[in-house]
C-alpha cells in the first residue's frame, strides 16, 4: 500500500516500510516539513501547535512521535489527548496557536491513521501552502533545534467540555425546546472519541435519555466506521428495539453525522445538511454552499427561503473558501458534514446534532415525517477507467461542448444539470479513473443518467 500524501496531510496503513505505510519515519518527515512551514510564517515568534487524536489503537504511538518531532523542531505543543477533529479546530483559535495537527484517518478502517494539518485559523491548509509543504517534505531540508530552543510540552484535556459548552450556547440552539421534547436517543460512536463527547453533549442539551451503542473509546471499531446505511444496522435495530425517537451515528473523528429515523429507516447522509440548513434559513436568510457532488435538495431549500446556492469544488477547504466568498450562513458536504460559521469553519457533528435537535423539537414531528418534507432525490456513484492516452482536459471540453445547452459548472471537472437530475464527472486524485456521480428522482433515473454519460465518454474518448 502506497502512502497517500496530499496538500491536507498524510494517510496510510500503520506498519510496513517507510514510504509504503504510515511509519514513524514518515511521520517525522512530514511533521518536520510542517514545522518548517510554520516557522517561516512565524519568523519572530516561537510557534505553538495544538495536537489531538481519535481513539485508534495506533493513536498514542503516532501522538508521541508527532509531539516529540514538533518539540525537536523548536515548536511548543498543546496536547489535547483524545479530541474530535472539530474540537482541535476550535482549540487552535482558542489557544491562539500557529496551527494544529489532527491524528485521525476519519472513516478509514482501524489499521489506517493519518495526520490532518491545520493553519492558524483552525482550518485545513489552503492549496498553495499544502503544495509548499509537500515540496519541503520532498527536499528533507530540516534543521532541528538545540537544547536551548526545544519546544515545551503541555497537556490540556479541557477542550472537549469547552467545545460542548460553545455548541450549547450557539444562538440558534434551542435548549429549552429540546428539554421539553423529552427525547430518547440512541447513538453509535464506533468506539472512538464520539463516545466521550456525544453523550455529554446530549446531556447538556437536555435530552431525557441516551441509549449508548459502541461508546467505549478504545479504537476497536465494531463495524466499518464510515457512517453509511449498510454499516448502521445495529443502530437501526437499537432505535426500534428501544423505541427511541431517533438515532445518531458519527465517524471516528466526529466531523460527519448520520441520522436514523424512529422507524429504523435512514434519514440519509445527504439530508443531514439539508435539514440543518432548513432550520438555519428559517431564522437567518442567506446563502448556502455544498460541493458539486452533493444533493440538489440543498439548492431547492435555499431558493425556497429566498437565498442563493453555490457549489464548490469537492473538498472541505474548497467549501469553506466558497462559503467565505459568498457570505454563506450554512454549508457543508453531502457526507453528513455541517459547517456553521457562528461556531467555526469546519465540519462539526456536535453542531449538526444541536441544530438538528433544535429543528426537530420546534417542529414537533417525527424524524421520518420531517424527512418526507424535503425533495426526494437518489444518488448513484460510478467510475470509468481511463485509457493511458486519454487527455482529460480535451475530453471534458468535448463533453462541455456536446451539452452546452444545459447549465454547466466546471470548477471541478464537469457538472451538467438536466431537468430531471444532474451528473458530475471528475478525475480521481488517487486512481486512473473518472468518478461519475449522478442524481435523479429515483434510483433508475440516477443510474440512467450515469449510464448515458459513460456511453458518451466512451464515444468521445477515441
Amino acid at each position: 500500500m502506497t502512502l497517500i500524501k496530499s496538500v491536507s496531510g498524510i494517510r496510510g496503513i500503520i506498519g510496513s516500510s517507510p514510504g509504503e505505510g504510515l511509519t514513524p519515519i514518515d511521520i517525522v518527515k512530514f511533521v518536520s516539513a510542517y514545522s518548517v512551514l510554520l516557522k517561516r510564517k512565524e519568523s519572530k515568534n516561537k510557534p505553538l501547535v495544538v495536537v489531538g487524536r481519535d481513539a485508534r489503537v495506533s493513536g498514542e504511538m503516532v501522538n508521541r512521535v508527532v509531539c516529540g518531532t514538533l518539540m525537536g523542531m523548536g515548536i511548543d505543543v498543546t496536547d489535547l489527548g483524545m479530541a474530535a477533529t472539530p474540537t482541535v479546530e476550535i482549540a487552535v483559535t482558542g489557544e491562539k496557536a500557529s496551527g494544529g495537527i489532527v491524528i485521525s484517518a476519519s472513516h478509514n478502517p482501524q489499521k489506517w491513521n493519518a495526520l490532518k494539518l491545520l493553519n492558524e485559523k483552525g482550518e485545513f491548509l489552503p492549496g498553495p501552502e499544502g503544495e509548499k509543504l509537500l515540496e519541503i517534505a520532498g527536499s528533507e531540508n530540516f534543521k532541528y533545534s538545540g537544547i536551548k530552543y526545544l519546544g515545551v510540552y503541555n497537556y490540556d484535556d479541557t477542550y472537549n467540555s469547552k467545545h460542548i459548552n460553545s455548541v450549547v450556547n450557539l444562538p440558534l440552539v434551542d435548549v429549552e425546546a429540546i428539554k421539553k421534547a423529552k427525547f430518547r436517543i440512541a447513538i453509535d460512536c464506533v468506539n472512538s472519541v464520539g463516545g466521550i463527547v456525544i453523550p455529554s453533549l446530549l446531556t447538556e442539551l437536555g435530552v431525557k435519555e441516551v441509549v449508548e451503542l459502541y461508546c467505549t473509546p478504545d479504537g476497536r471499531f465494531p463495524h466499518d466506521p464510515e457512517p453509511l446505511p449498510g454499516h448502521l444496522t445495529s443502530l437501526s435495530e437499537c432505535v426500534v428495539r428501544e423505541k427511541a425517537d431517533l438515532g445518531f451515528a458519527v465517524d471516528p473523528d466526529v466531523d460527519r453525522l448520520a441520522i436514523v429515523n424512529e422507524d429504523g429507516t435512514m434519514f440519509g447522509e445527504e439530508y443531514t445538511l439539508v435539514a440543518v440548513a432548513d432550520y438555519v434559513l428559517k431564522h437567518k436568510k442567506g446563502n448556502t454552499v455544498s460541493n458539486l457532488s452533493s444533493t440538489r435538495a440543498l439548492e431547492d431549500i435555499t431558493v425556497k427561503h429566498g437565498g442563493n446556492y453555490y457549489a464548490s469544488a469537492v473538498g472541505e477547504v474548497n467549501v469553506v473558501e466558497e462559503m467565505k466568498r459568498t457570505g454563506a450562513v450554512i454549508g457543508g458536504e453531502g457526507n453528513g458534514g455541517v459547517i456553521y460559521p457562528p461556531s467555526h469553519y469546519g465540519r462539526d457533528a456536535l453542531v449538526g446534532i444541536a441544530l438538528f435537535l433544535s429543528h426537530l423539537a420546534t417542529t414537533m414531528t417525527p424524524t421520518s415525517r420531517l424527512r418526507s418534507k424535503y425533495p426526494d432525490y437518489v444518488m448513484s456513484k460510478n467510475k470509468i477507467s481511463l485509457k493511458p492516452q486519454t487527455d482529460i482536459k480535451t475530453l471534458m471540453e468535448k463533453i462541455k461542448k456536446e451539452y452546452s445547452s444545459f447549465p454547466i459548472r466546471d470548477n471541478d471537472g464537469l457538472r451538467i444539470d438536466f431537468p430531471q437530475g444532474w451528473v458530475h464527472m471528475r478525475k480521481s486524485n488517487t486512481e486512473p479513473v473518472i468518478r461519475i456521480y449522478s442524481e435523479g428522482r429515483s434510483k433508475k433515473e440516477a443510474e440512467e443518467l450515469a449510464r448515458k454519460m459513460i456511453e458518451e465518454i466512451n464515444k468521445l474518448d477515441k
